[in-house]
């Protein structure tokens, strides 16, 4: 049983509706939401400047940007059921304030390997936010019609952080050093530990037990192990090593998930799993989460790096696809009144196919116009699917396990989107590596210079800042040839897996149903 706290004669009117202080109360929840996508948009922005900075390898480059996304991945499910133990708006505000003492070491890194383990903390950190959010909300707007706008505004502020991230964040790379961008958090963090209490009730379990260690332990464990597999091997090849890491993440999973059937109170209620609804969703959602993030990040630096563009105006073209996923969430609830969700979330996505398509096309080309076809082609398609996945979870699952599911369901969000960073981003480390070692570079690169031009692009700018003129410009021009091809590459696998997923959509949420807007 969920019990509020600190003012049960104030959650809801007397029939049944949601009060003024719970919609200022849903305004202050999409403050994390708002500011997680933003980190991440940011980051991408600022990865040219950390590259310049830090130098990081190839290699060190992925892991700052999505060890974040692996580490709230792996703690979403024991955060969240911290939450339903000790209190979801005592666990926001512990995690509000950690995120913004993270940031600060962010900001402030000096070397790859700080920055990296800044972005771990501040992961785990985030992963405290995530699913108080959305468990707050379920337990807040308990009306379907006022829960579903809800979930709408609630996966619409990720998709506005996303569209003003870039803008926010090419003003402050603009003006000021890549450690700026991690700031933004901590004025926001901290105005969210003033207004929480004031505004959020206080939900736990009155009768949810202690928190099972060595199954937390377990799922961070076993999703680490299976993403360095991925990405080591990946990037260097076979691996026995690497594949012996992967092997005991798939083994540590399958402990935690038998360990989970046994324990009388269990992190998550693996029972969840076997309603085909649920699972469908949960898989759909990580497919798109997977190419969404994946093109993001190879997007950013192609405004950059290949057409020469500063930060401000890489954030400028990129802002309408943030605009595009926040409108197509609002519209989600009513989407699923006239079609089934099923094929509102297919035809989406075979939308979102051609825009992919549209990406394979963009070398030789000097403007961004197809290139910005393409985003917006396949952010319109896959805007309102996030939306209806969660929706379609929360519906699945029985009241008394809502709190496991949208766990569940985020940390689907945030496992797809780092996979997607991790496999793409080795794939498109890989393709750009071996175009390089294939083509002939000048001759007076230096021998301890090569491995660097071949390793990233931003490494191959770095190189030819030290070689004249001709031999310099010989050196961009393979390199952004290279790192067109390898985007191209990542691109039609992602078109491909968006027609599959399409596909599998069709199937297996064809019996779905989602929450319906009623008047």
């Amino acid at each position: 049983m969920t019990q509020n706290i600190g003012r049960a004669s104030d959650a809801v009117t007397a029939d049944g509706k949601a009060t003024r202080r719970d919609w200022i109360g849903l305004a202050v929840l999409a403050i994390p939401c708002l500011l997680y996508s933003m980190d991440l948009t940011v980051l991408y922005l600022a990865v040219p400047e950390i590259v310049a900075d830090l130098k990081p390898s190839a290699a060190e480059l992925l892991w700052i940007v999505d060890i974040y996304g692996f580490m709230v991945a792996g703690a979403l499910v024991t955060m969240g059921t911290l939450g339903d133990r000790i209190g979801r708006r005592k666990v926001l505000m512990y995690g509000a304030a950690a995120f913004g003492l993270t940031s600060l070491l962010a900001a402030y890194s000096t070397s790859s390997e700080m920055l990296i383990v800044a972005r771990a903390l501040q992961g785990l950190a985030a992963a405290s936010l995530a699913p108080s959010t959305l468990s707050l909300i379920r337990n807040m707007f308990l009306d379907g019609r006022e829960r579903a706008f809800a979930i709408g505004v609630w996966v619409a502020a990720f998709s506005a952080g996303a569209a003003v991230g870039p803008v926010f964040g090419g003003i402050i790379l603009a003006n000021y050093s890549w450690g700026a961008v991690f700031l933004i958090n901590v004025p926001l963090m901290a105005m969210l530990l003033v207004v929480a209490p004031i505004v959020l009730p206080e939900f736990k379990d009155e009768n949810a037990g202690q928190l099972d260690i060595a199954s937390a332990a377990l799922s961070v464990a076993a999703v680490l192990c299976v993403i360095y597999g991925i990405k080591h091997m990946a990037e260097v090849g076979w691996d026995p090593i690497a594949a012996a890491v992967m092997l005991i993440g798939v083994v540590l999973g399958y402990v935690f998930f038998r360990r989970e059937e046994q324990h009388p109170d269990p992190l998550i209620d693996v029972r969840l799993f076997k309603t085909p609804a649920f699972s469908a969703a949960l898989a759909t959602n990580m497919l798109g989460l997977f190419m969404m993030l994946g093109a993001f990040f190879f997007i950013t630096q192609y405004l950059q790096l290949v057409l020469r563009m500063n930060p401000l105006e890489a954030g400028l073209w990129m802002a309408p696809s943030g605009i595009v996923f926040a409108l197509g969430a609002l519209a989600a609830p009513y989407l699923v009144r006239r079609f089934r969700p099923a094929h509102v979330i297919a035809c989406g996505l075979l939308l979102a196919s051609v825009g992919f398509a549209l990406l394979t096309q963009i070398a030789g080309l000097d403007k961004p116009w197809l290139l910005f076809a393409g985003m917006m082609i396949f952010c319109t398609g896959m805007s309102p699917m996030g939306a209806i996945t969660t929706d379609i979870v929360m519906s699945a699952a029985p009241p008394e396990r809502a709190g496991a599911a949208s766990a569940i369901s985020e940390t689907s969000f945030e496992l797809g989107g780092a996979t997607g960073i991790a496999v793409l981003g080795s794939l498109f480390t890989f393709v750009y590596g071996r175009t390089m070692d294939a083509a002939h570079l000048p001759s007076v690169v230096a021998a301890e210079s090569v491995p660097i031009a071949r390793g990233t692009l931003s490494g191959a700018i770095e190189v030819a800042k030290t070689l004249p003129n001709a031999e310099a410009s010989a050196l961009l021009d393979t390199a952004r040839g290279a790192f067109v091809y390898a985007f191209e590459v990542a691109s039609a696998v992602s078109a491909s897996f968006a027609v599959l997923a399409a596909i599998f959509a069709l199937y297996f949420l064809r019996n779905a149903k989602a929450v319906r807007v009623e008047h």
